[in-house]
């Protein structure tokens, strides 16, 4: 383990974080929020610590995968630290916990908040704020790879650490090409999502704002109502629309914009997502006929957002789904932890995994009659190795584990049953709001101190996908 190789990258990534934090300051001056001194003095900070790491640790080593492990994980927790200075500085968020907090819930594009009159913040800082969302949705890592050079040959390790899903997959043959392309595609969907916002009468301010959290699947607003404050059916239905995209494998939209939109239709995984939503909403739609919402127009409105806004880990919210029917309320919760596809900027276990282990059961099951048989687990028509579905049951196993420990302490803390299971599934699937007191007119103000400190470490396991962060325990991982 290079120690010093990763401090130098860890400074590099403060430096970037530092020219970062001055991008809302004009917003600040023109909306003469006060809020530019904060930071103004944020940015210093990130500088001087980045700049003391940077030149202060010199290696003429390359990355190995072992330090990208540490650099994706120890980068994530930088960026939250030196990121939550601007709402701590301003006194728009006192305690440096709650501004950790918030700003680890942007930067792994979780959504969870602890603000409870978001419209009462300054401008710039929820522009910030929902900035956090955005560069955290294609991946800081990745980012980085696109602008700094000095990442040379070793920038494939962090961008495998990285980039979400069981699968990386490299469109260029060189892994800078690789992050520009997907940055440029990220970067497009959102300025058309900006365009269209603007057309149904949201100002730019808002409508920047929400396309950053839209494509990131992050679920920040500026609204205290979030989206249900504009009450506007085309609103809703372009926001649907975009967190339904922005939940599909990058390198799908990147073959789509090519012209090659049979690729989608070609793609196992990608079909098996648009089964889940469509029935996730018939069925829903189905137990709300009737009762939530009379009209049929209004059930496919309300019920294609909040279903889409949950599978796809963004949090959105225009409806209190914890007044939904019992049954309704069960098929959000699968949706929580199923997530979005592999390659998407959404959050949960993925499409692809859940996919995978319903193949793995029913070929368990079809040996179980015909113990002869040779059957194989496909994704489309390439056959899984074995060691991907090790990987893939043992992320399961990870993630059922953390789900239950995490509830476990989080009950401890106070909290009921629903509320602990809630705000951890809400956290560890990076989707925002939970259910009971953490549901989706509520807030995490009032989590303990301990609870707030375990769900960020939920915000960061469930963001880098559990192995990252948890491999950096094993003492053999400090070790030549």
């Amino acid at each position: 383990m290079n120690i010093i190789l990763t401090l130098r990258v860890l400074g590099a990534l403060l430096l970037f974080l530092a020219g970062a934090l001055l991008l809302p300051i004009p917003v600040s001056l023109f909306y003469q929020d006060g809020a530019a001194t904060s930071f103004l003095l944020a940015s210093a900070t990130s500088l001087l610590a980045g700049c003391g790491l940077y030149l202060g640790c010199r290696s003429s080593l390359d990355l190995s995968i072992r330090e990208g492990f540490a650099i994706v994980t120890f980068g994530w927790t930088f960026f939250a630290l030196f990121g939550a200075l601007p709402f701590l500085f301003s006194g728009a968020i006192p305690s440096y916990l709650d501004a950790f907090f918030e700003t680890m819930s942007g930067f792994t594009t979780t959504g969870s908040t602890i603000l409870t009159d978001i419209e009462a913040m300054p401008a710039s800082l929820l522009l910030w704020r929902s900035m956090t969302q955005w560069f955290g949705g294609m991946g800081i890592i990745v980012l980085s790879l696109a602008i700094l050079p000095m990442l040379g040959v070793g920038g494939m390790q962090l961008f495998k650490a990285e980039v979400p899903g069981p699968t990386a997959d490299r469109l260029k043959p060189r892994i800078q090409d690789t992050a520009k392309l997907l940055w440029g595609v990220y970067f497009l969907l959102t300025t058309i999502e900006v365009l269209l916002l603007m057309a149904g009468n949201m100002s730019l301010f808002d409508a920047v704002n929400h396309a950053f959290t839209t494509m990131a699947t992050g679920g920040f607003s500026t609204r205290n109502a979030s989206l249900a404050a504009f009450d506007s059916a085309y609103i809703d239905g372009v926001v649907t629309l975009f967190m339904f995209l922005a939940g599909v494998n990058f390198s799908l939209h990147y073959l789509g914009l090519r012209g090659r939109f049979v690729d989608y239709v070609r793609n196992e995984e990608f079909r098996f997502y648009l089964a889940l939503a469509v029935s996730g909403i018939a069925l829903i739609m189905l137990f709300n006929a009737g009762s939530a919402y009379p009209s049929f127009w209004d059930n496919l409105r309300y019920t294609a957002f909040q279903l889409v806004s949950i599978l796809t880990t963004t949090g959105f919210g225009t409806a209190d789904y914890e007044l939904w029917p019992v049954l309704c309320q069960y098929l959000l919760v699968i949706a929580m932890f199923v997530g979005g596809c592999a390659g998407s900027t959404g959050g949960g276990i993925k499409v692809a995994r859940m996919l995978l282990l319903a193949k793995h059961a029913q070929v368990q099951l079809f040996r179980l009659i015909h113990p002869r048989a040779v059957r194989l687990v496909k994704l489309g028509e390439r056959a899984v190795d074995k060691e991907v579905m090790q990987s893939i049951l043992g992320f399961f196993a990870l993630y059922m584990a953390v789900f239950v420990l995490a509830s476990f302490i989080m009950a401890a803390t106070g909290m009921d049953l629903v509320s602990a299971g809630g705000s951890v599934i809400a956290t560890l699937s990076n989707i925002g709001p939970g259910l009971g007191s953490v549901g989706p007119i509520d807030n995490f103000a009032h989590v303990p101190a301990v609870g707030k400190v375990t769900l960020a470490l939920c915000m960061l396991l469930g963001r880098l996908e559990l192995f990252t962060v948890l491999v950096l325990v094993f003492p053999t991982f400090w070790r030549k």
